[in-house]
């Protein structure tokens, strides 16, 4: 048991170092820590004990104590409450951290104390925290599968979630996105009878103008005047085209498509004429809310948030299913950074997103790469000339192209084509090595077979140059192959391309979509070999759930799910088949985990007992009704053993009782 401990020490050591934590191991090198451990025993003594690892992030005293098998991961008293006699404290793991935690609540000067009890090893364990304030109450949290949450980074927030129950700043500014797509929409359709698809872009176009009037120091309020003349319109639609040349968006032709999508602003007369309601024209009271409201939150952006893309995904909801009917079926945050960290991007990348919508996967790829590097040439480069996406629709076209100006750059690389009659080989020319896809789903059919997501697939992975990344999210149905067409195109790709593995996600991802999605990861240009081993997870458990009123919202265990998701895919540790399996596969196999999976779990002793009295439990319920030759018993027997069963217990004095 004591070497099987040690492993299970150093297990935790490397869940520690991964996690970017410090903590001293058998001691503390803190004054007051190091003092109130020389009086911490578990047996109650008053002598010397210590914890597996302990030590301070921030002001929160971190404490863990270690038990080799899951077995002794805790005890509970007849009232479920964590037991806390010497014998628990000392033979379980959550018992003993418990024991430490509250020892150094009364014995030092902290007011939050973590401790954290830890049982088992890599592959099977339980992760199980606990928080202790300086009166020794406690609040058992929930199991986690790292130690991410507790470092510097984003400890306080785990606090503010966990404990105090608070809603983080990103939380609210959730809200506040809420409320104005909202109140926006109501203006657009109230002052401006304004067409679903024609909304985006007199935001997009209102937000390349206060750019424009920003630069040169212009007053909306002065600007924008209801001359009927020069409308407020022509102003706005002026700044724009002006911004475009300022910012280098060429060649002419390009400048031209975009500017063409911006004419609404000018040529609807009824946001240009003085509402009474308002008195002043619509398009000068949707260019004061903007300006107040969203622009200046996204001017100090310096995260991978898609924020124009998320405003849309939001405001465009309130015109009827999400925005699909326009197109507008948004990848989120955590799925386009996680993209990002899935392929292991890097700054010499180049990066291709054929249907990049408002560009979200271009704006996460731009981010992980910057932040990987000081050197502003080559942020410039990464800017100017690592960024490539296509997109089919002119409007979504004018939003990304917006979006890619305001982030910074990027933009002369955004092309308004068909990418599916683009040639995949003139493609390869831009020497693409990660390709990132959100396809258009639920598209294809016998009469358009290259609408099938996993023919955009194949054309994306064509596209790449050899040995590039692929990651795309499309529907489960996808892999499994249900159609014919299908089918074919899996055992093509298979001929030139590696699946790396398919990732099972929650089905929640697309709330209010409808569809199950997975993400698919390939190597492109190098066949797939017969005995190469894929991964397939089932990652449905992320940690995001649906929240009443505002839609998928990020719950503290996220960060600590996605961090097992990138040990397990990256080999950094092993896992239970119920989270991964490895194989080889098939062309027509269904590549999905539910398909591969198997139940390696070593039964419990507890789980054989069950098993045994459910076992006995059928059996006698069989044969006091009439069933017993199920069991091969004859019927003489059969009445022998009913007898028996009925017959009253006999006490030792010979008294019967039921």
């Amino acid at each position: 048991m004591a070497k099987l401990e040690a492993n299970t020490d150093l297990w935790v050591y490397d869940l520690l170092k991964e996690a970017d934590i410090k903590l001293s191991a058998q001691g503390s090198n803190i004054k007051e820590v190091h003092k109130a451990l020389q009086t911490s025993s578990k047996r109650g003594t008053g002598k010397v004990g210590f914890p597996e690892y302990v030590g301070v992030v921030k002001d929160f005293l971190i404490v863990i104590e270690n038990k080799a098998t899951t077995y002794f991961h805790e005890k509970r008293n007849d009232k479920n409450l964590i037991c806390e006699t010497v014998d628990s404290n000392i033979n379980y793991a959550v018992n003993g951290a418990l024991f430490y935690g509250k020892h150094l609540a009364k014995n030092t000067s902290y007011k939050k104390i973590i401790a954290i009890g830890v049982s088992g090893n890599e592959k099977r364990h339980r992760i199980t925290p606990l928080f202790i304030d300086e009166r020794e109450n406690y609040t058992e949290l929930d199991e986690i599968e790292s130690f991410i949450l507790f470092n510097e980074e984003n400890i306080e927030e785990y606090y503010l979630r966990e404990v105090l129950k608070e809603p983080t700043s990103e939380e609210k500014e959730t809200k506040e996105i809420l409320k104005d797509a909202a109140e926006l929409h109501e203006d657009l359709r109230n002052y401006g009878s304004i067409q679903d698809k024609d909304k985006p872009l007199i935001v997009s176009g209102i937000l390349l103008a206060l750019r424009e009037f920003e630069r040169n120091n212009i007053s909306v309020e002065k600007t924008l005047n209801g001359d009927q003349i020069n409308t407020d319109g022509n102003k706005i639609y002026k700044a724009i085209d002006d911004h475009l040349k300022r910012v280098n968006v060429s060649p002419e032709v390009k400048r031209d498509k975009l500017l063409s999508q911006f004419l609404v602003i000018k040529d609807t007369t009824k946001i240009n004429e003085i509402d009474s309601t308002l008195g002043k024209t619509p398009i000068k009271h949707y260019t004061e809310f903007i300006n107040n409201n969203i622009f200046k939150t996204i001017n100090r952006i310096s995260s991978s948030e898609d924020y124009l893309g998320r405003f849309y995904g939001e405001f465009m909801s309130y015109s009827g299913g999400d925005g699909q009917t326009l197109g507008i079926v948004l990848t989120p945050r955590h799925i386009t950074d996680l993209f990002c960290e899935l392929v292991d991007i890097k700054p010499n990348d180049r990066v291709l997103d054929p249907c990049c919508g408002t560009a979200g996967f271009l704006i996460s790829a731009m981010h992980h790469m910057i932040k990987q590097t000081d050197d502003e040439r080559k942020i410039e480069d990464i800017r100017k000339n690592r960024l490539f996406g296509n997109e089919i629709q002119s409007y979504m076209f004018t939003i990304a192209t917006t979006n890619m100006i305001i982030r910074g750059d990027g933009k002369s690389n955004l092309e308004n084509h068909d990418f599916l009659k683009e040639n995949p080989n003139k493609l390869q020319l831009k020497q693409c090595t990660v390709g990132m896809m959100n396809p258009p789903y639920s598209q294809g059919s016998s009469r358009n077979k290259d609408l099938y997501e996993i023919a955009f697939t194949e054309h994306l992975l064509d596209s790449l140059v050899e040995g590039g990344r692929a990651a795309v999210i499309i529907p489960q149905s996808s892999v499994t192959g249900k159609t014919k067409v299908e089918k074919e195109i899996k055992e093509n790709i298979l001929k030139k391309h590696t699946l790396e593995g398919v990732i099972t996600l929650n089905k929640d991802t697309f709330y209010g979509v409808g569809v199950n999605p997975c993400i698919a990861i390939f190597t492109s240009g190098v066949p797939h070999r017969e005995d190469k081993l894929c991964k397939f997870i089932n990652f449905e458990e992320d940690g995001y759930k649906v929240s009443k009123h505002i839609g998928l919202i990020e719950t503290t265990s996220a960060k600590d799910k996605k961090q097992h998701l990138l040990d397990v895919w990256f080999n950094r540790i092993e896992s239970q088949t119920k989270f991964c399996v490895e194989t080889t596969i098939e062309a027509d196999d269904e590549w999905l985990h539910s398909f591969y999976y198997f139940n390696d779990e070593i039964p419990s002793e507890e789980d054989f007992k069950n098993t045994i009295a459910d076992y006995l439990t059928f059996e006698v319920n069989m044969i006091t009704h009439g069933r017993g030759y199920l069991f091969g018993l004859e019927d003489q027997i059969e009445k022998d053993i009913i007898q028996d069963i009925n017959q009253p217990y006999a006490a030792e004095d010979g008294e019967g009782y039921e």
